[in-house]
Formats: structure tokens, sequence, C-alpha cells
């Protein structure tokens, strides 16, 4: 992991927007609708011949990522079926083409505007390349002569495309802070072989990308190390490590288990499990990456915004306790999960208690007590021990047990928080 201090950005921030945007929104089937349904270049035009994105709109999305609390954005500039949503030199195949539009250049300018960081993905897989190889991930694997395919197909003309892509990217919009690769599978599948870092030249690559953007973080995903890693569609339940030490990292996750546009899929995540599953990265020194896919016209899909105004609304009360927040060793009751911002310790309370919520180990520790929504004061106390048992005190709790009381109607908050202000003398870590 890269510990450059340039790059703590990523650390303070928890929480990022993911842009799905393509061809692909226009067929609104997922975004791997290409090879699921095995279509071939010819079938997949007429998404690209009709890609029209009149209400796609930069600003919007800035903006309704700031209000969200999100610190940085990231759009899809390519993805696997290789549609470019910029002005490359190196294909046609490209919203400039199609709808005169350089909408990387937008959604760069937009992000900024709002303060925000500015993210790219890129998918290393472009099915429309005539040089990438017809691998168990291509939509015309299952043709009778899918093998034949890739006769005359050149590996190292399609890294040199490759490489030249990332380059345009990396120098035509200036600093850059993050770039998220996608993906390598060098397994063999159904016949097939895989790809990996020889196939992408990902160690030739991940130095061009230091050279061009030396403060800019990238992910794990060319198969060798990177600066942070990727969990996708599933949340750690502890601080993720490799080679023996802590590593950055993010939970990438979507809305309804489709990343592009799907119109008929809709299994919507509640805007509480996303914003538990947010408190439980953060709880374990992680972040997450939440997904949008506008629709096929560009604009957010009105379930998205929904979604997303209700997390606007829990963030502009409880930001500091994501924002800038941490794990920290303190075991957490049963009924929340902890985040550590300096010498506050947020306690966020996924089950409401019934009148109390006992902290073990912090007797003596706390000075003030709120919930987090309002403001409001909370009384503490702390309960001696038995004198006929030392190690318990009559309510049944450890020996410097600190108890938070609470008032019996939980607050109208996604998950409500209690700030806890820790003694100045208060050694945690």
């Amino acid at each position: 992991m890269n510990t450059d201090r340039g790059r703590d950005w990523f650390d303070d921030a928890r929480f990022g927007l993911f842009v799905h945007f393509g061809a692909y929104s226009v067929a609104a089937r997922h975004e791997w609708v290409q090879t699921y349904e095995r279509l071939s270049d010819e079938e997949y035009l007429p998404y690209v011949a009709h890609f029209d994105p009149d209400l796609f709109d930069a600003v919007d999305i800035a903006r309704t990522a700031k209000r969200a609390g999100a610190g940085y954005v990231v759009l899809t500039t390519k993805h696997h079926e290789g549609f470019a949503l910029w002005d490359t030199a190196e294909s046609d195949f490209s919203s400039p083409r199609a709808c005169g539009r350089d909408l990387v250049r937008e959604f760069v300018d937009a992000v900024r505007a709002e303060g925000l960081r500015v993210g790219f993905y890129f998918s290393l897989l472009d099915w429309h390349h005539p040089d990438f190889l017809v691998d168990g991930n291509h939509p015309r694997r299952d043709d009778p002569d899918a093998h034949a395919l890739n006769a005359g197909r050149d590996p190292e003309r399609y890294r040199r495309f490759l490489h030249a892509q990332v380059r345009e990217l990396l120098t035509g919009y200036g600093a850059i802070d993050y770039l998220f690769f996608d993906f390598s599978y060098p397994e063999e599948k159904d016949g097939w072989a895989g790809k990996g870092p020889e196939d992408w030249g990902s160690e030739e690559l991940l130095a061009m990308c230091r050279e061009l953007q030396p403060r800019m973080l990238v992910n794990d995903r060319l198969g060798i190390p990177g600066d942070f890693v990727t969990p996708e569609q599933y949340q750690p339940t502890e601080p993720v490590v490799r080679d023996g030490r802590r590593v950055r990292w993010e939970a990438c996750q979507t809305m309804n288990g489709s990343w592009g546009y799907h119109r008929d899929n809709l299994d919507q995540k509640s805007a509480r499990l996303l914003t538990e599953m947010l408190v439980a990265s953060v709880s374990m020194d992680g972040g997450m990456l939440l997904n949008i896919g506008p629709d096929g016209r560009g604009a957010i899909a009105p379930r998205d915004r929904a979604v997303l105004d209700e997390i606007s609304e829990w963030m502009r009360l409880h930001r500091g306790a994501i924002t800038g927040a941490g794990h920290t060793p303190l075991a957490p009751p049963r009924e929340g999960v902890y985040t550590r911002r300096g010498d506050r310790l947020f306690l966020h309370l996924t089950t409401w208690p019934l009148g109390a919520v006992h902290l073990p180990g912090l007797a003596g520790r706390v000075e003030f007590a709120r919930l987090l929504n309002d403001g409001s004061w909370l009384r503490t106390s702390v309960s001696e021990p038995d004198a006929e048992a030392t190690q318990m005190a009559p309510s049944g709790q450890p020996s410097g047990t600190l108890t938070v009381h609470l008032p019996t109607q939980r607050p109208d908050a996604l998950i409500p928080v209690v700030e806890l202000t820790l003694s100045g003398d208060a050694a945690i870590d």
C-alpha cells in the first residue's frame, strides 16, 4: 500500500459515488448485456447508434454526490464492450462519434467544480476491439467457430491500444485522483485461457500511471498490488490485511445488483440497509463506493435518487461519524458498531435498546454524551460493583461499564448515533 500522505484524502472520504453509464444503459438490461445475451457487434450496435444522453447532467450528478456526503465520484469511462465516453483518437467507438459529446470532460469539470475528487473507471477488456482475444467472458465464446475467431488477432497490438487509451485519460483531463481498473481473470474458464497481468502489460501500465499521475490512487485489479483493494458486493467484517499489514479498501456496492441501468430489476436496497453497510465499512477502516446507473437518456433513475435523498439527510446530520472516522479496537455493544474520529467515539445503533445501552470498558473515559441527530444530551452512569461480587455491578454489567441512558422513542434517523466525547486522558488505542 502506498503511504504517501498526499493520498490521505481517500482515508478521510470513506464514501464515494460510482456512476455506470454507457451504451448498455440504452439496452437497460445490465452492463454485461452483450455477453449475457451473446450479442454480436452488429446486434449491439443499435444501442450505440441510438445513444442520445440528452438528460445526462454531470453538474446534477456531482451535486447529488456532494449532498449525499461523498468525497469522490467515479465514472465508467469505458466498460467491457469498449464504448468510450471521451474523444479517443484510438477508436471511433465513442460518445463524441455517437452523440457529439465528451462526457468525461463534462464529468471532470462538474466534479471539480463541487470540490470533489475525480475518479475514472476503465475496463481492461474490450469486446469491440478486433485484437482482443475471444475468451470465457467474450460475447462470441459460444459461436460455432469461436476458437477460429482468434486467428490473426494480435495481443501485443491490443496492449498498445489499451495503454494508449489510458494515456489519453491521464494526460487530457488534468489531475486525476483515482483510477479503478477492471479486471483480471487469469483462471481458465470453460476451456478458454483467462487474462491477467501479462496480457495487460500491468507492470508497465502501472508504471505509466505513476509517471503521469504520481498522486493518483490505483486499485488492485491489474492483478498486481495497487494502493487499495475493492471487495465487490460483499462486506468485510474486519479490517483488510494483506501480507501482514492493513490496506486501504472500499466495498463496491450496487443499489439493486446491477451496475448499469436495468429497468426491470426492482431488487432495490433500502437507504437504511445501505447506510448500515457504509457504517460497517468505516467501522472496519474501509469505505463504500455506492453505484448508480443513469438511465438510457442519462438521468439518475428516480428510485436511485430517492435512496440517495434519504442517505443525504442522514449524512447531513451524521457526516462527522463517517468522514475522517475509522476503526477503533474497542468492542462495541451488541446493539451497534463504533467509529472513531479523534476524541469522538460514535456508537451507531442498528438496534434501538430499551432505556439504556451498556458500554464495557468506558467508565471514566467519557466526559459528554449526546445524540448526534439533534445534539441532545444523554445521561450516563457507572454502577459500582456489588460488595459481594467485585467483578459485576448490581445491573449485571462488568465493572468498568458505562451506561448511556436513552429516550424510549427511537430518533427518526436511518441509524441513530450516540456521540461520546472522550476525556483528555482517556487512552483507547
